[in-house]
Order: C-alpha cells, then sequence, then structure tokens
C-alpha cells in the first residue's frame, strides 16, 4: 500500500479555509486537500489512492445523525465511523496512521477521535 502527498479533509459542508478561520492553524491553507464529505466518499478515496499523508475529521457528516433530538443513536455514519475504519485498514494491511486533525467543534466527539487514534498510533 502506498502513502500519497494528498491529504483528506472529511467535513459534510466546510472548506479548509472555512476552519482555518477558528483554528488559525496553517495546514488548512495549503492547497493539497482532497474534500471529502461522507463515509463512503472517505473509504472509497482510501482504497482508490492510498493512505494520504494527513487526514482532518470532522464529526457530523450530515443533517440527519440522529433518531431523534434527544437521542444519541446514529442513522449516518460520523468522523468517528471513518476513523475507525481508517484503524482497521491500517491493522489489515500493517501500515501507520497518516498524520491526523480533527477539526470538529463539538469537543466530546472530538476527544473521542482523537483519543481513539493516539491510542492506535502508541501500539
Amino acid at each position: 500500500m502506498r502513502t500519497t502527498k494528498r491529504s483528506i479533509f472529511l467535513d459534510d459542508v466546510r472548506n479548509p479555509v472555512d476552519v482555518y478561520q477558528y483554528t488559525k492553524e496553517g495546514i488548512f491553507l495549503r492547497n493539497d486537500w482532497c474534500i471529502v464529505r461522507n463515509y463512503e466518499q472517505f473509504t472509497d478515496s482510501i482504497l482508490e489512492k492510498g493512505l494520504p499523508r494527513m487526514i482532518s475529521f470532522d464529526h457530523d457528516l450530515g443533517d440527519e445523525h440522529y433518531v431523534k433530538p434527544d437521542c444519541q443513536e446514529y442513522i449516518e455514519k460520523t468522523g468517528y465511523d471513518c476513523a475507525k475504519w481508517l484503524v482497521e485498514y491500517c491493522i489489515d494491511h500493517v501500515l501507520n496512521l497518516p498524520e491526523f486533525y480533527c477539526h470538529s467543534m463539538n469537543p466530546v466527539v472530538k476527544d473521542n477521535i482523537e483519543r481513539l487514534l493516539n491510542n492506535f498510533k502508541k501500539r
């Protein structure tokens, strides 16, 4: 499996420059981002082109994430699902994770994604 020089920006609405506005992280001003909007585009991009050098994760990838407004049951796959898929992909292909960043504005799910990926990196 190869690693490419491109980076993946996973977000259903925003673009990298939008995220720069609140993070002030210079990485979001680069021009190597491949923007993917959902789980299927995320997995297809990696399966077709190999691991990117970097991935930036959002969590919510659509308007219909919950069955009810007060319910935590997801209908659509999320950025966390993408991160879980990525870990399994790296395990199956004996690969290291690419660099990653989580730009989700939800601090709880941001921590969950980062914890999952950092725990895999430590093993």
